[in-house]
């Protein structure tokens, strides 16, 4: 068989960005070749499909939406990249899944601290979404010198079972497939879920590998034996499907799959309209200068069908612009930042939010919020900046309870607290994408100079030069991106696209709307 080349697999995958800055660029360049080099070799040598292979064979087609592709650029302990596994959704036999795959060609397929905040981030976006979930497991369990990261907290690796028995809880469907090694706590994973496949000669699963028996007990014993495909099907009983090859395994998690009931969407059923403008020209669109906000009316025109908007208190709080479009096909309440978070346009972004949550719509928050000054220039102006705190909290407190699904795109500026009333990611969006623009932070570095601050307390010009290049080396978004702060960044050209599929996951589950709410909605 003839091996693919090595240089299609050290190539940034879905999220990378052209023209990306120097950090992304020498992210690569990074990378120890040869470590790398070995473990492709390693991989093709014991005849195991590289994890897009595997995809390919899995999924219906190529186009996945891929979760979170920078994740572990960057890191205290070193580069992971892609944080050691791969995890997006796709379809399955027509039904959007949630895939969760070790890629063994990383690090070993060992998990880092960050290798177990994207799972978790993954199981957390089906649990919202409701969506089966494949797990290829390849992995060689906890990286060890990094324990105290990844083992006691309640966000830490445990956290992955209890996702688990709580999905199987929610009748949410898990299917997993042993396509390598399975050691230590990585064990829990398959025999947790409802079914699970194991591919002879390749798939292992225990506790303690074989060089820890021979420390422990003196006992030579081989892999096959300890914890094989064989051994597992037809004796401890861990595993339901033996599989003699990894075609054949995929071949058997799609059909398990077509079995689950599920009612997918009929290929081809949603008719819509492009917009009028030209999606290309959100490039030239991305806010670059933070202290000035643009019309996200012509943000709007190039994302919805046919650029129709129904806009709602047009004239009110005109700060932020909040309507009702379709987007390829599916209905959506915006709310989109033009602006200040002023008084009014909180006020009317409540409104609006309650509004979409009485009628099962969901919500898409396009954010670029502003820097704002930490301190009133005079008594009255104190007193508005309070009314506008107000206004903004119960905003915030509309977002946080409402239960539709929400999905927000930073597009410029995520900023202070306005961050929070525009769905950050303490309130829970079911999806958070950034395009390479963004920035996030408490405040806008760029705002920040010398003159400015030597009032204020500094000493040093050099000490301050050096914590305003920090502040503003954590503000960007491949930084935020590399620590699972969101689900990816994504070109401005592809955000029709990505938001489309993301709707299309959203509307897969049937939720009930409640019958009676605890309360009417306010108007404020």
């Amino acid at each position: 068989m003839c091996c693919p080349s090595i240089d299609m697999y050290m190539k940034p995958t879905v999220g990378a960005v052209r023209g990306a800055d120097t950090d992304t660029q020498n992210y690569w360049k990074r990378l120890k070749w040869e470590e790398v080099r070995m473990r492709f070799y390693d991989t093709q040598r014991n005849r195991k499909l590289l994890v897009r292979e595997r995809l390919k064979r899995l999924l219906d087609d190529e186009t996945f939406l891929e979760l979170s592709p920078f994740a572990g650029l960057g890191l205290p302990y070193g580069d992971v990249p892609a944080a050691g596994c791969l995890s997006g959704i796709g379809k399955i036999c027509g039904i959007w899944c949630m895939f969760i795959a070790n890629d063994a060609t990383v690090k070993g397929g060992t998990a880092y601290p960050i290798s177990v905040k994207k799972q978790l981030r993954a199981q957390e976006i089906a649990i919202q979404n409701r969506l089966p979930t494949v797990y290829l497991v390849d992995s060689g369990g906890a990286f060890l010198p990094l324990q105290a990261q990844l083992f006691p907290d309640k966000e830490h690796g445990g956290k992955t079972f209890y996702n688990e028995a709580i999905m199987s809880a929610l009748k949410i469907p898990q299917v997993a497939v042993v396509c390598g090694s399975c050691t230590a706590g990585g064990a829990y994973i398959p025999t947790m879920t409802e079914e699970a496949i194991i591919v002879d000669r390749i798939g292992t699963i225990f506790l303690a590998g074989p060089p820890l028996v021979k420390a422990a007990t003196g006992e030579d014993v081989t892999a096959e034996d300890l914890g094989g495909a064989k051994m597992h099907s037809r004796v401890s009983g861990c595993v339901d499907h033996f599989a003699p090859t990894e075609p054949e395994a995929y071949s058997r998690v799609r059909m398990i799959i077509s079995t689950l009931n599920f009612d997918p969407e009929p290929e081809g059923a949603a008719q819509f309209e492009d917009p009028l403008y030209n999606t290309e020209e959100l490039v030239g669109l991305a806010p670059r200068d933070y202290r000035h906000t643009l019309d996200v009316k012509l943000v709007l025109s190039r994302l919805v069908d046919g650029s129709r908007f129904l806009q709602f208190k047009a004239d009110y709080g005109t700060t932020l612009v909040t309507g009702f479009a379709s987007i390829e096909g599916n209905l959506v309440g915006i709310v989109a930042s033009n602006g200040d978070l002023t008084h009014d346009a909180s006020l009317k972004g409540s409104h609006f939010v309650q509004l979409c949550n009485q009628r099962n719509i969901p919500l898409l928050f396009l954010q670029n919020t502003t820097s704002q000054s930490l301190l009133p220039p005079s008594v009255s102006k104190a007193e508005q900046l309070t009314n506008r705190l107000k206004a903004q909290a119960s905003m915030i407190s509309a977002v946080a309870c409402a239960t539709v699904p929400k999905i927000t795109v930073v597009i410029g500026g995520c900023h202070g607290g306005e961050s929070f009333a525009m769905c950050g990611r303490s309130y829970e969006p079911n999806f958070l994408f950034l395009w390479p623009n963004a920035r996030i932070g408490l405040l806008d570095a760029t705002r920040l100079s010398w003159s400015d601050q030597k009032d204020e307390g500094w000493t040093d010009e050099k000490e301050f030069s050096a914590q305003l290049n920090r502040l503003k080396e954590e503000s960007s978004a491949f930084y935020s991106s590399a620590r699972i702060w969101d689900d990816g960044v994504i070109l401005p050209e592809d955000t029709r696209p990505v938001l489309g599929k993301c709707l299309k996951i959203i509307s897969q589950w049937k939720r009930e709307g409640t019958a009676v709410q605890s309360s009417p909605l306010l108007r404020m």
